[in-house]
């Protein structure tokens, strides 16, 4: 007798396919009834509690306070610029795609945003000098390299998205012989 034909190892390993069954059916039902609780997530863009500076500048707790502190009064102070900008695009975008659009409103929105952006750095350099009296002349120093790292790194990323790749350049030049 063949030990694969018997009924014995036939009736065994039914039994076993039956309970592994069984148990990834129990498993996927558990699955679908318990699900986790989702904890609500609250979103802060302005800014956050954590002062980013404190580690690299070794900023003592009052002076991370004070940071806290004098960044939340620039965000309230510069956010109605901001906001305002951006309304201020978002009516150049759709005076852009007008069939025949009003290059004098086109010229006058482009003035208005660059007004509100010119308030906004401005601002944003009278945050630098009062963070920087915070400071202690060394932490300063430092205030100042990371201030510009971030700045240069701001430029550098958006140079690299404005250069067009070279597929980008042989399609232009492409179009440029047909014509």
């Amino acid at each position: 007798m063949d030990f694969l034909t018997s009924k014995r190892f036939i009736t065994a390993i039914l039994a076993i396919l039956v309970v592994l069954n069984m148990t990834l059916l129990g498993i996927l039902w558990w699955q679908n009834i318990h699900k986790p609780e989702r904890k609500p997530v609250r979103i802060t863009r302005q800014y956050s509690r954590h002062v980013y500076f404190k580690e690299p500048l070794s900023l003592s707790e009052e002076q991370s306070l004070r940071f806290r502190e004098i960044r939340k009064e620039h965000f309230r102070k510069v956010m109605p610029d901001i906001q305002a900008r951006s309304r201020l695009k978002k009516e150049l975008i759709a005076e852009s795609v007008k069939e025949k659009p009003d290059t004098a409103r086109i010229a006058a929105l482009a003035a208005s945003i660059g007004s509100r952006q010119a308030v906004i750095e401005k601002e944003l350099a009278l945050h630098f000098h009062e963070l920087a009296m915070v400071c202690t002349p060394a932490q300063r120093d430092s205030l100042r390299n990371i201030l510009e790292r971030i700045s240069s790194r701001k430029v550098r990323f958006r140079t690299e998205k404005a250069s067009p790749s070279p597929d980008e350049i042989r399609e232009v030049n492409i179009i440029r012989e047909e014509r």
